[in-house]
C-alpha cells in the first residue's frame, strides 16, 4: 500500500518495505529550505521506529537533478540583513547529515543529474549512494565567497591523494565514474533503470536490489590526472598551489589554475585550511562542527554576499571580492574562519556516546 504523506516540498510515501523521501522544488532543482530539512529528519525518526520500513531512499522531482544545494537566495538575504536564519538552517542540515550517516537502516541515494552543495550532504553521508550517467556532483561553494560544507570537507579530505583539494578549490563537477573513484558514491545505475530499482526496494533488500542494476561506468578524467593534481595541490598555501598548476605545463592544469583566479581569494584559503584540519579529525561530527564555525564566519564576510550577487542574483558572473587577491588574504582572516561563532558551537561530536 502506497501512503503519500509530508509536505508541498518533501513527499514521503512508503511502498513495500521501502519509505521514499523525494525533494520537491524542481524549478529550484530541489534546493533546500530549512522546512524541508527539518521534514526529511521527522521522516527518519518514523521510519528508524516502524518495523515495516527496512529501507529509506531519497530522491529529486523533475529532469534536472536530485538538488542543487541549500536555497542560496535566502542565505544570500540573511546575510544582507544580518540575520540568523541562515545558522538556524545549518544547525539543523549538519545534524541531519550526520544522523544519515550513522542511519540505522540502510539509506540509499538517487545521485541522478546535479548534486552539489547541501544534496551532497543529503546523498554521499548515505550508506548506498548510487550514480548514474548523468550525475554531475559538485562542491562549489569557492565561487560564491563559501567553504564546502554538510560535511564536504570530510569527504574531499578522504579522497585519493589531493583529489579532494582540487574538487573543493575548484569547485569541479564530476561524473559516475570519479564520483566513484572519490568515495563520493558506491554504484553507477542507467538512469532509465531507476524506475526498475526503486520497484526492487520495494521487495529485496538494498545491496540485492541495486546489483541487480549495477554497471561498470563508462571512463572518467580524474585518474588520469592525479599524477599533476597530486603533485601541484600538495603544497601548504593557495598560492604556491597556483603557482604549481601554471608551472606544471599540463594545459587542464593552467585551466585549473585560471578557474582558482577567478574564485574568491578568502574562500580558496578558508576552504585549504578547513581541508588541513578536518583531515586530522577522526569523525563527521568533528568535522560538522568545523565546519559550523566556517559558515558562520563567513556569512559576515562581504564576498558571500558578492559571490551570491554576481552568481545567482545579478547573474552578471562579475564578483567583486575583497579583498580581490590571494597576497592580500592573511593568516589572521583565515584563523578567524576557525573562531566560535556568537550563538555557540554545535556541539555534536560532544554529544556522540563514548566507551
Amino acid at each position: 500500500m502506497i501512503v503519500p504523506t509530508g509536505t508541498p516540498d518533501v513527499l514521503l510515501r512508503t511502498e513495500g518495505r521501502a519509505g521514499f523521501i523525494t525533494l520537491n522544488r524542481p524549478r529550484a532543482i530541489n534546493a533546500l529550505t530549512h522546512p524541508m530539512v527539518l521534514a526529511v529528519d521527522r521522516a527518519l525518526t518514523d521510519w528508524e521506529h516502524d518495523p515495516a520500513v527496512t529501507t529509506v531512499v531519497i530522491e529529486g522531482s523533475g529532469e534536472r537533478g536530485l538538488c542543487a544545494g541549500g536555497d542560496i537566495r535566502a542565505i544570500h538575504d540573511d546575510a544582507r540583513a544580518g540575520g540568523t536564519a541562515s545558522t538556524a538552517f545549518w544547525r539543523d542540515e549538519y545534524r541531519l547529515n550526520a544522523r544519515i550517516s550513522r542511519y540505522p537502516k540502510p539509506y540509499v541515494a538517487f545521485m541522478d543529474g546535479i548534486v552539489m552543495g547541501g544534496g551532497v550532504g543529503v546523498s554521499a553521508h548515505g550508506s548506498v549512494r548510487v550514480v548514474t550517467e548523468r550525475s554531475r556532483v559538485a562542491m562549489p561553494e569557492t565561487g560564491i565567497g563559501l567553504v564546502p560544507d554538510v560535511g564536504g570537507t570530510y569527504l574531499l579530505g578522504r579522497a585519493p591523494g589531493e583529489l579532494g583539494t582540487h574538487l573543493a578549490l575548484t569547485g569541479a563537477h564530476i561524473g559516475a565514474a570519479d564520483a566513484l573513484l572519490t568515495g563520493l558514491a558506491d554504484h553507477v545505475v542507467p538512469s532509465a533503470a531507476l524506475p526498475a530499482l526503486t520497484r526492487d526496494l520495494t521487495l529485496l533488500p538494498a545491496d540485492e536490489a541495486v546489483a541487480r542494476h549495477a554497471v561498470t561506468p563508462q571512463p572518467g578524467v580524474l585518474a588520469e590526472q592525479r599524477t599533476w593534481i597530486d603533485a601541484c595541490y600538495r603544497p601548504e598555501t593557495v598560492e604556491a598551489i597556483v603557482e604549481q598548476l601554471f608551472e606544471t605545463g599540463v594545459p587542464a592544469a593552467k585551466e585549473a589554475a585560471t578557474t582558482l583566479l577567478a574564485k574568491s581569494p578568502t574562500a580558496l584559503k578558508a576552504t585549504l585550511a578547513t581541508l588541513r584540519r578536518s583531515r586530522g579529525l577522526a569523525t563527521l561530527e568533528e568535522v560538522l562542527d568545523l565546519e559550523f564555525r566556517v559558515s558562520c564566519t563567513a556569512l559576515t564576510t562581504p564576498d558571500l554576499v558578492e559571490g551570491i550577487r554576481a552568481q545567482v542574483v545579478d547573474k552578471d558572473r562579475d564578483p567583486r571580492w575583497a579583498p580581490p587577491t590571494l597576497p592580500e588574504v592573511t593568516d589572521a582572516d583565515v584563523t578567524r574562519f576557525f573562531s566560535p561563532p556568537p550563538g555557540g558551537d554545535l556541539g555534536l561530536a560532544a554529544a556522540l556516546p563514548h566507551a
